[in-house]
């Protein structure tokens, strides 16, 4: 879609893509003797430059945000089973059967490298721009920063140890190929180290985004959050900054909703508890992620599991349960289904393929911060955050006694507030509590789901593609594959 706009800019950027994510074999049977791709400039105007940076939006109208971010977040963990039916690559990682040449784990490599490489073309040639603005090309360096920060927080988080590329490279020659060579073949840089280039870029985009009120582009509202984000996912996280980035966002102008299902009910894009949302209106992005969740035409993905339906239903959660949750009569019946009453979920609903999508929300944010105070062991203040969320949508409040009894609270509030938003896969690794709670994973009638004992430590990370480590021997495997 989007990439037509770039006539034969496309093929530059198409070309260096090429190279980081694939690793053309001709670069390892053919010596280099002539320019492979050769330009004056990436980027020479303003219309160019706008071009380049609205394919970066458009990368969120993508496979990998709109099904395997989410299916990844929900599925992995208990809040969703696989469901779909098409292919059993999806399955196997609901199940932690994941192989290196499973599809899944490969395009997933594949797209957030691209997203990468697209907003690096940004931030390494804007400047070529002649007739942009100077504070234009700040303010889409300090956009590509953020996209750029929030795909490597997502590589880091699925592979432990990860590429940090940060150039793109348009043409390969002779004299240049040593130079390039760490580009094309990148090695895998310790977690600690892509930690550090995502705070850079976020600390870029807080300088440079655009103002927090412009809810539907990279903005300086979520370079706070994803700060958040990453000073609690990192090792060793720094609670201090957790509370600091935080209280950035809280007390940032942003308030709850007062309604919960106006936060997905297509009528209050850009709401006031928004802090970043991808725009399903807007910069190519068309939303055809409604089609693999709803619908009673075929098996759709992230089937609601009986955990979470439990889970609403323990807390007389009926607000978010009918916001989340959609019982359908259908034609088919699976292990954990009948055909009266199956659900789906229901968080996406615009079938015109406009649905917008939230990649941070102040109720996310507030949770994080209780966490925050439950390891800085201000169990009463953390509870007083979770019961915020929760009186929104009327139900009791809830104590904790001890920190890990708050944790243990928080992160069902967040499986409640967030279901279906691609969280609580990472939730429950960030906190150190996947295997503990994975591996005991029910059926509706309370058995232990046959698959829950496949997760151990190992299946935490997924494994390197084995296309990317066939094209690139630089890049080592993780322990277990």
């Amino acid at each position: 879609m989007m990439k037509k706009i770039f006539n034969l800019k496309t093929i530059v950027s198409a070309f260096a893509i090429i190279l980081l994510v694939s690793c053309s074999e001709v670069l390892d049977t053919e010596p280099i003797s002539e320019t492979i791709v050769e330009t004056d400039a990436v980027i020479k105007n303003a219309n160019e430059a706008e071009g380049f940076m609205k394919a970066c939006y458009s990368d969120f109208g993508g496979e990998y945000w709109q099904l395997d971010y989410f299916f990844n977040g929900d599925a992995q963990g208990d809040v969703a089973y696989a469901g779909g039916d098409i292919g059993s690559d999806f399955g196997k990682a609901d199940e932690y059967r994941l192989q290196s040449t499973n599809s899944l784990v490969g395009r997933d490599f594949n797209y957030l490298a691209n997203i990468v490489n697209n907003n690096n073309i940004i931030i390494n040639y804007v400047d070529g721009a002649a007739d942009l603005s100077a504070a234009r090309k700040a303010e889409m360096i300090g956009e590509a920063s953020l996209i750029r920060a929030l795909a490597n927080f997502h590589m880091v988080q699925l592979w432990g140890d990860c590429p940090i590329v940060t150039e793109t490279v348009t043409s390969v020659n002779n004299e240049n190929f040593e130079t390039v060579y760490a580009t094309l073949y990148p090695t895998r840089k310790p977690v600690a180290e892509v930690y550090d280039a995502i705070i850079a870029d976020c600390l870029v985009a807080l300088e440079k985004a655009p103002d927090a009120s412009n809810k539907f582009k990279a903005n300086k509202g979520g370079a706070n959050a994803l700060l958040a984000k990453v000073y609690a996912t990192k090792p060793n996280p720094d609670w201090a900054k957790v509370k600091q980035y935080s209280d950035a966002i809280i007390g940032g102008g942003y308030s709850l909703m007062p309604t919960y299902d106006n936060l997905f009910d297509n009528a209050h894009e850009g709401n006031s508890e928004s802090i970043w949302e991808a725009d399903g209106n807007g910069d190519n992005i068309w939303a055809w992620g409604i089609y693999l969740w709803l619908g009673t035409d075929w098996k759709k993905f992230n089937t609601p599991s009986n955990a979470l339906v439990k889970a609403f239903d323990d807390n007389n959660d009926t607000q978010r349960k009918a916001s989340t949750v959609l019982f359908e009569n259908v034609t088919w019946a699976d292990t954990y289904w009948g055909m009266t009453n199956y659900p789906f979920a229901y968080k996406a609903r615009d079938w015109n393929g406009n649905q917008n999508f939230y990649i941070f929300r102040l109720a996310d944010i507030i949770l994080l911060k209780a966490e925050a105070l439950a390891n800085t062991n201000d169990i009463a203040g953390a509870m007083t955050l979770v019961n915020q969320i929760r009186s929104r949508v009327g139900i009791a409040n809830v104590t904790a006694t001890t920190q890990d009894d708050a944790i243990n609270k928080i992160l069902n509030e967040r499986m409640l507030e967030l279901a279906f938003e691609g969280h609580r896969w990472f939730d429950l690794k960030r906190t150190g509590k996947a295997i503990a709670i994975l591996s005991q994973q029910k059926d509706g009638n309370g058995n232990v789901l046959p698959y829950a004992s496949n997760l151990n430590q190992n299946r935490l990370l997924w494994p390197i593609p084995q296309s990317q480590r066939d094209n690139n021997p630089n890049l080592t495997q993780n322990p277990g594959y």
